[in-house]
């Protein structure tokens, strides 16, 4: 075949990443050999591939629906804010430069070189690649040197089928406006639209449905209904993590950083039914039954140690703490924990150093190459083994790294307090295999379940699939690649 296929939206957040997820498991299940692709991607939420390079989450999502490995040419180009105005710009897995927002599109032309390079080996080696868009194409302000949506799809000769998301209203608006927009050439690349997101009765938007048709001219591809379980796959985005809080056992809390990154250390945790997971926001205090209190990873640590003493959480930390709880630091978690955070070279932002919240006898330096690679370690309380990855900058040292997180080969990885309540590492995804995260949940005095994590997500990928056989036309959609 080598075919590809386009998914737009006429918005962020309006269920691409999911529709493809779902669209590449339903061709595998056919037997078709198939791919994910996403020209650019902006996500603090980055996955580690076997070549040790970064892309999306997403994308490794959707690598696990078409039963592959996650490959760097998923995602050629990841975006990485640091700041409100830059962006740590990562091309085919490695880090190129760090850019202002308006400085990126300058870099466009030469992205575009490697974005092609990547969807033709992908094309070439399956039958069918589906392949996501950013945001909405409708944002013409941008479309001069895009790289994202239409820019890709005409420099590939990519159909594109557009995505409405009914949930936040104002679908017919969304499918019709963005036609309007759009220029003569970039509109012919339009094959149809599809509605997502519908709570109900589906059939109570047939008149709406039909008026698209008759509006636009394009073909319907037809109306998904809400996606109950898509909560049991991994979030793209923190605000997606689901919170428990009718359950009232074993509760942990996790602190919404400003940068917050690479926060899938919560998708395992969320879905044991004998713990409750709440994601804390700005301005609000840590609850005093908090047992276990996460300080997850930063895109910019210092940066963050500031907000979050700026939420008062530094004190809300001193108190938990005071009274018994645990706090495990993971990433740049975990370089907060130490007493200080030194950035002489300026590499996640202003040349400085940021004292730490001193809950663990540990300094950390920014500098030297940035480790991203899978990881094997022996978590050393419980001796289980771990399996995760390791994304990061700086190196960290002192007293409390004797006595170690885990072991990885022949070093130590990682610290705890002498009273053994505090605890950092560098390792992420270590939850997703169950035999550890039960043997972690059990030392804090947790009831973990028999929940088989990774089972449940593929499961879930099938569901998902199914759920889009019965609503939309998969045959039409799979046949317009080209």
């Amino acid at each position: 075949m080598n075919k590809a296929l386009m998914i737009q939206g006429t918005g962020s957040n309006v269920g691409k990443s999911m529709l493809v997820a779902g669209l590449c498991r339903a061709a595998h299940r056919r037997g078709i050999k198939v791919a994910p692709f996403k020209p650019q991607n902006m996500s603090n939420n980055a996955a580690v591939t076997k070549n040790g390079g970064e892309i999306g989450r997403a994308q490794a999502l959707q690598a696990l629906a078409c039963k592959l490995a996650p490959h760097t040419d998923m995602n050629p180009v990841l975006l990485k804010p640091e700041s409100d105005i830059g962006a740590q710009v990562v091309v085919q897995g490695k880090r190129l430069t760090t850019a202002r927002a308006r400085d990126y599109s300058a870099l466009k032309p030469q992205l575009l070189a490697s974005v092609l390079d990547s969807f033709h080996r992908l094309k070439a080696e399956n039958d069918l690649v589906i392949v996501e868009g950013a945001g909405s194409p409708a944002e013409v302000n941008l479309r001069k040197g895009d790289i994202a949506n239409m820019g890709f799809a005409q420099a590939a000769d990519v159909p594109v089928v557009l995505c409405g998301d009914i949930d936040r209203g104002g679908v017919i608006a969304q499918i019709i406006g963005t036609q309007a927009v759009l220029d003569d050439a970039d509109r012919a690349l339009i094959s149809g639209f599809l509605i997502n997101k519908f709570r109900g009765d589906p059939s109570l938007f047939t008149d709406g449905y039909r008026y698209i048709e008759e509006q636009t001219g394009w073909h319907g591809f037809g109306v998904a209904p809400w996606f109950a379980d898509a909560w049991r796959l991994p979030a793209e985005d923190a605000q997606d993590i689901r919170s428990n809080q009718q359950f009232r056992g074993f509760h942990i809390v996790c602190l919404r950083l400003s940068r917050i990154a690479n926060f899938d250390d919560l998708d395992p945790l969320a879905q044991e039914p004998n713990v409750r997971v709440t994601m804390l926001e700005a301005g609000q205090a840590i609850p005093g039954d908090a047992d276990l209190v996460i300080l997850p990873g930063s895109k910019s640590t210092r940066g963050d140690l500031t907000f979050l003493r700026e939420q008062g959480w530094d004190i809300d930390l001193k108190a938990h703490h005071r009274r018994g709880g645990r706090i495990l630091g993971i990433c740049g978690g975990y370089q907060m924990l130490g007493n200080r955070v030194s950035d002489p070279d300026g590499i996640e932002g202003p040349p400085g150093d940021s004292a730490g919240l001193g809950f663990l006898d540990i300094e950390t330096v920014m500098g030297g190459d940035k480790t991203v690679s899978l990881t094997n370690a022996v978590h050393m309380q419980s001796r289980q083994p771990i399996q995760g990855y390791e994304i990061h900058v700086g190196e960290t040292n002192g007293a409390d790294t004797d006595r170690p997180f885990a072991r990885i080969d022949s070093r130590t990885e990682g610290a705890r307090s002498k009273n053994g309540r505090v605890e950092g590492t560098y390792l992420h995804g270590m939850f997703s295999k169950d035999a550890f995260r039960k043997a972690f949940l059990t030392s804090l005095g947790a009831a973990p379940s028999d929940l088989n994590y990774e089972t449940n997500v593929d499961r879930t990928l099938d569901q998902l699939a199914e759920h889009l056989e019965t609503h939309l036309d998969i045959d039409g959609l799979l046949n317009l690649g080209r």
